[in-house]
């Protein structure tokens, strides 16, 4: 007995004309079997960025058989029942069903029995399973379903009914969904001190898949240290994030680090720069002269310190002086000017201040003084005339009184000659004339 004498015989008992039907749909599929396998629906794994475009492939090769209609379900985060959402028809073309949704746009060809549809600004309410189904005659029904995030195999089934038989080919490809993190950098406000602290965090939030986070902290080296932790979510993203401590001293302040970010979902890594900032009050402060007029309050404190200038029990005479943030000048020298001056540096940390005393001589006392000065010079110029001239005198008095003796010697001597001739007394008498 053959296969189908066995057949007819244990399951068509009594039933002859519907044991021939199902024996003759048998062979039917078997003729169509090779033609069905000649034809494949082709599908594709897609990778798309969060508010990228997806692009959902699916066309049917190697088929003559008549395209009756192209339609699309979808079984989502925000639709989990597996519904029909699209259609296309040779004559009234693309149509949404149970409500549109313009995100969704065909792309494809009926004719050439391609029903591509593209979805813009994709999200995560977007991801789970898309199914294309092709109705073809005679084929029957040929449906590729492209799930998200799935990657599968081709396989297929084969139903027959007493008239029709339906081959199904589904293809389980894969559309991935990749979500970039939202990046910052927070600075925690550390002050100085001497114990560990908080620096700064650096947060990759929301990707898909998970991001990583590290700290490039260059000459730091073993001064800073980083912890990293993340936290998954059930709409598949996760939250990364690296905290970076160290001792807030004043040599650490200013110091540049990097945070690096790189994930699947980048197209490269994402660097975030940061500067170490720890924060501290107003230290000494010193008021320099930066001219004869001109002042300047110089502290340090971060953040930078505000300068405030007063005047000791009086207030600042406004067209004499002129007050720029740190810096104080005296647009007069005069009097009035005089007194304590005081100029206070002040953070929300913190305040200190430093002092300054002006004293500026009065135009009478000026006038005085250069009186003063005048009559000084001229003593000093009357004292040396009165010098030289006593001085001259002196010395004249000195010369007449060496003259005088040898006028006495000469005359001691004329005087001890007497006893000469009366010729030498009158030469005698014509030299002390002539003298």
């Amino acid at each position: 007995m053959d296969a189908a004498a066995f057949f007819c015989a244990n399951y068509c008992h009594g039933f002859p004309l519907r044991c021939d039907s199902m024996i003759r749909s048998a062979l039917l599929m078997v003729a169509l079997l090779t033609d069905a396998e000649a034809f494949r629906v082709i599908g594709g794994n897609v990778t798309v960025v969060q508010g990228g475009t997806a692009i959902l492939p699916c066309y049917v090769i190697d088929t003559t058989d008549d395209l009756i209609e192209i339609t699309w379900q979808r079984r989502t985060r925000e639709k989990p029942r597996n519904d029909n959402f699209f259609t296309i028809l040779p004559r009234d073309g693309a149509q949404f069903v149970n409500g549109g949704d313009d995100r969704f746009k065909y792309i494809g060809n009926f004719n050439d029995k391609n029903g591509t549809l593209q979805l813009s600004n994709v999200a995560l309410k977007d991801e789970g399973s898309y199914t294309c189904i092709f109705t073809l005659f005679p084929s029957g029904n040929q449906k590729t379903e492209i799930p998200l995030k799935l990657f599968g195999i081709v396989n297929r089934m084969i139903l027959f009914t007493d008239y029709l038989l339906i081959d199904l080919l589904i293809y389980f490809g894969a559309v991935t969904l990749l979500v970039p993190p939202f990046t910052s950098v927070k600075d925690n406000l550390p002050t100085l001190g001497t114990e560990e602290v908080l620096f700064a965090t650096c947060t990759a939030a929301g990707s898909k898949p998970p991001a990583e986070v590290r700290w490039l902290t260059g000459a730091l080296g073993d001064k800073v240290r980083s912890t990293t932790n993340s936290t998954h979510y059930d709409n598949d993203t996760t939250t990364t994030v690296s905290s970076l401590f160290g001792v807030p001293t004043r040599e650490i302040n200013g110091h540049q680090v990097q945070c690096v970010i790189s994930s699947d979902s980048l197209s490269e890594e994402e660097t975030l720069p940061f500067t170490i900032q720890v924060y501290f009050s107003p230290t000494e402060v010193n008021i320099r002269a930066k001219s004869e007029d001109s002042f300047e309050c110089v502290t340090e404190a971060n953040p930078s310190a505000n300068f405030t200038w007063s005047r000791s029990g009086q207030s600042l005479l406004q067209s004499a002086v002129k007050v720029e943030g740190a810096k104080l000048q005296l647009l007069s020298l005069s009097s009035d000017l005089n007194g304590l001056y005081q100029c206070e540096a002040s953070n929300t940390y913190g305040s200190k201040h430093g002092q300054l005393y002006v004293h500026v001589a009065s135009g009478a006392c000026s006038a005085a003084w250069a009186l003063f000065g005048v009559l000084l010079f001229l003593n000093v110029v009357g004292a040396a005339a009165w010098y030289f001239y006593k001085h001259g005198c002196s010395q004249r008095r000195s010369l007449n009184q060496h003259g005088g003796k040898q006028h006495d010697t000469k005359l001691h001597r004329s005087v001890r000659n007497d006893d000469r001739g009366p010729e030498e007394e009158d030469l005698q008498r014509d030299q002390e004339e002539s003298l």
